[in-house]
């Protein structure tokens, strides 16, 4: 099935930004952080996580989305053996936190077991116990929804025998599949759901519709026993229905709303990784900030690349396991710019010193002095050099919807490059040629370093004299330089991750 840009970015947006609540709830976990009500990529918590480090909750993500990127129906029982296999490799690494009921499954399934035999394992610890019904399958759903955006029937039956894997009781199992009926109607509409959107697909709606309304009616704060499957599936919509859409960059909601998760208490890192996925699914990867995306990383990925690998699972899931067409992106080690007119530039920014600008085929002869590069263009695996602390935008000059969070992404983008160069580092900014997307971000970024929007765009044209940006780009510029002239300030530089200058 063929998705509309926007769609294909909401549907990165539930994986991204699930990994990014876990990351940023991992160091308020039961009370292990003070919190002033905004969060931050602190680490520590009950695991002692480096900052940005993502917990037992992206992990078992990442193992059900290696699979799903390979295209599989998670129903099937060679896809259900592949993800036991990925949890069973993860907890014989030794995870520093794992759930209590999730790691006895594990253990008694053993190192090599098959879907079926850890499916039994789960079963007989619930015969044994007579509880099963934790929050450790619904942290995980991310990639489950994105298998199956096509097939709500399908859907329903992943989720179910996926959280089967490790909780036995049916209400964990309806839990996860109605936070996936939940990540698809909002990846698929823009929107988030109605419960009239979602239940009809569910077992026992009747419950499910009084889980839903309770959460609707009380504050967030009345979930804080969240370490079941429906007290965080409350506290996680709780927290984004009742957190406000701000008028200034809408988008913003999805930082808003995990700070609110985040504040709920108690199971921090997984309420936030629930709602993160909704809110991904809702706004989209480009509302993620860049300062919550780049310390991604943990369990199941290389290095530090943790967002460019979680978008590319999860591009390639929605495109049943192959790149989007008529692309090896993101598969590829280079993503080939030779021809277009002005790739090779590279000059200093007119206005801001220690930065550069420019197009995608300078990154093949950097200069030494550059050692971190904002790209606003598609990428290849290898084509930013790794000594680089390298940053992927998603920005694109093809036509405005393909941008739904557009001023939000080239001021994000903006703050980004000064924020680097202001800790010290020598910046390159580009895109695919310098025609559009350079000239624009780099144009706000002579606005927050002081200058107006007229001078600097003229300061930027000019030294890219191949520049042409495209008409809803200057828009856009014009825009933010609006709303901040309209609310009596400058559109300055600041290095707070809540966006303040501009709403």
């Amino acid at each position: 099935m063929r998705w509309a840009s926007a769609q294909v970015d909401r549907g990165v947006g539930a994986l991204l930004a699930s990994a990014a609540g876990d990351a940023l709830g991992a160091g308020y976990e039961f009370g292990s952080a003070a919190y002033d009500g905004w969060p931050a990529m602190i680490g520590g918590g009950l695991g002692g996580f480096a900052p940005g480090e993502w917990t037992d909750d992206t992990a078992q993500a990442v193992a059900i989305a290696r699979v799903a990127a390979t295209g599989a129906d998670l129903r099937s029982e060679q896809a259900l053996d592949a993800i036991a296999q990925g949890f069973a490799d993860w907890y014989a690494e030794g995870p520093p936190d794992v759930g209590i009921q999730t790691a006895q499954v594990l253990r008694a399934a053993g190192r090599t077991p098959t879907g079926a035999q850890m499916t039994a394992a789960a079963r007989e610890l619930h015969e044994r116990s007579g509880r099963s019904a934790g929050n450790g399958s619904l942290m995980r759903t991310a990639p489950v929804a994105l298998a199956h955006l096509d097939d709500p029937v399908a859907l329903v039956e992943a989720a179910m025998a996926v959280s089967a894997l490790t909780h036995h009781d049916p209400l964990a199992g309806q839990g996860a599949a109605l936070w996936c009926l939940m990540i698809r109607h909002a990846v698929l509409t823009g929107e988030l759901p109605t419960a009239d959107d979602v239940l009809p697909h569910v077992p026992d709606r009747e419950r499910w519709a009084e889980v839903l309304g309770e959460a609707e009616e009380r504050d967030p704060s009345h979930f804080a026993q969240n370490a079941w499957v429906v007290g965080a599936l409350q506290a996680a919509w709780s927290a984004i229905v009742h957190t406000p859409v701000p008028e200034a960059m809408p988008c913003r909601h999805l930082q808003e709303s995990l700070a609110t998760a985040i504040g709920i208490g108690h199971d921090t890192d997984t309420v936030a990784a629930i709602a993160g996925a909704l809110l991904g699914a809702r706004w989209g990867a480009s509302a993620l900030p860049q300062e919550w995306q780049a310390p991604l990383h943990g369990w199941g990925v290389q290095g530090r690349r943790g967002a460019a690998e979680l978008v590319s699972m999860a591009t390639l899931t929605l495109h049943g396991g192959q790149p989007p067409p008529g692309s090896r992106w993101p598969l590829a080690e280079r993503v080939e710019y030779a021809g277009y007119v002005g790739a090779d530039t590279f000059v200093p920014h007119p206005l801001v010193d220690g930065m550069w600008i420019g197009g995608a085929l300078a990154l093949d002869d950097l200069p030494d002095e550059i050692d971190a590069v904002v790209s606003l263009c598609r990428v290849g695996t290898a084509q930013v050099p790794d000594h680089v602390d390298g940053h992927a935008v998603r920005l694109l000059d093809t036509v405005a919807d393909d941008n739904p969070n557009l001023e939000f992404v080239i001021d994000d983008a903006a703050r980004t490059a000064l924020r680097l160069r202001d800790a010290g580092r020598q910046v390159y900014l580009h895109c695919v040629a310098s025609h559009s997307r350079t000239p624009t971000v780099a144009a706000w970024v002579g606005v927050l370093a002081g200058h107006s929007l007229e001078e600097s765009l003229d300061a930027v044209l000019g030294v890219l004299p191949a520049a042409r940006p495209q008409g809803f780009l200057v828009d856009a510029l014009r825009a933010l330089d609006g709303s901040a002239a309209a609310e009596g300030r400058p559109g300055r530089h600041s290095t707070d991750g809540r966006h303040d200058e501009h709403g």
